[in-house]
């Protein structure tokens, strides 16, 4: 027997809007929340867990008291699906991400930072 990847847990100081901001990004919709954690997950696959196969994962947002310190050390990658990757860096950017430098040096992706410093790539191929 095996395990399936099925959710991301996400320390943070706002999980209300860190939620928002992935909402927008991958087209999610909160799934549950309260003053402490916000979770999130694909609208076209609700049942997540208990689907047979693998599904998208759900991102947990949970409420702690400290800031992040370092650079992620487990980030998400994400895929433009409906323009190309210019395009998406700046729609990532009018939402409230940032360009941020981790040493990558000149690749085909473009690393960004979440509005609370969380690192991610923006992958230059279009995979819907």
């Amino acid at each position: 027997m095996t395990s399936k990847f099925t959710e991301l847990a996400i320390d943070c100081a706002d999980p209300h809007r860190l939620a928002r901001f992935w909402c927008a990004v991958l087209d999610y919709e909160v799934r549950h929340e309260d003053d402490e954690i916000v979770t999130i997950g694909s609208p076209s696959v609700p049942e997540g867990r208990s689907r047979p196969g693998p599904v998208p994962p759900t991102l947990t947002f949970a409420r702690v008291p400290e800031g992040k310190t370092v650079k992620n050390r487990v980030h998400l990658d994400v895929n433009p699906t409906d323009r190309d990757q210019d395009e998406e860096v700046r729609r990532l950017l009018d939402l409230g991400a940032r360009h941020v430098d981790v040493g990558q040096g000149d690749e085909t992706w473009v690393v960004l930072a979440d509005p609370e410093g969380n690192e991610f790539c923006v992958l230059s191929e279009r995979h819907p």
